[in-house]
């Protein structure tokens, strides 16, 4: 399943329309502030839960970022896609699910993070699984971050807003302290 969301224009937020209309100075941070919330975010979601996919989705509406979402039902569907559309254009995430059938989030990072072409692309866990046991597993095996499902549908949108945000692509893995994210 795929789908296009453009920016939301959420109340209190800055709008830039295009880079010519900043400043004269170009102020740098503005600026950055413009590339990064005008280029096309491609996301990948793998979850089986429709409930979860479906909020998801509802919450990527919301996010002032344009984007584009593919949905994978389970690993073995997440790593069919992932083949499919690896050469153009390059994700800039995946939000990956740990408990999954036929093939469960573990497999697919130890799959994705064993294969060349796919090893680069930033992971974060998204699971409502909080042990212990399986935020260091996922450390080990290379997940970019860590987030527990959030429990509103305001925190969903937050904690997607701030990965979007984040550059992980051809950044080392964060110090242990920070590779789970909570976002308040």
């Amino acid at each position: 399943m795929e789908m296009i969301c453009t920016a939301g224009k959420a109340p209190g937020r800055l709008t830039v329309a295009n880079e010519e209309t900043l400043p004269e100075k170009k102020n740098k941070f503005l600026l950055l502030h413009y590339k990064i919330k005008t280029q096309l975010k491609y996301i990948f979601l793998a979850d089986d839960d429709a409930d979860d996919q479906m909020l998801f989705e509802d919450a990527l509406k919301q996010v002032t970022f344009p984007t584009q979402l593919t949905i994978s039902n389970d690993g073995l569907e997440l790593m069919s896609n992932l083949e499919a559309v690896i050469e153009s254009p390059p994700l800039d995430v995946i939000f990956l699910d740990l408990n999954m059938p036929r093939k469960n989030g573990f497999q697919c990072l130890e799959e994705i993070r064993n294969t060349p072409k796919l090893k680069d692309i930033p992971i974060v866990i998204f699971s409502t699984t909080a042990s212990e046991d399986a935020v260091n597993k996922t450390y080990l095996n290379g997940a970019n971050h860590y987030i527990c499902k959030p429990r509103s549908f305001e925190y969903l949108v937050k904690t997607i807003e701030t990965v979007l945000t984040l550059e992980m692509r051809h950044k080392p893995q964060p110090i242990k302290e920070n590779f789970i994210l909570t976002i308040v």
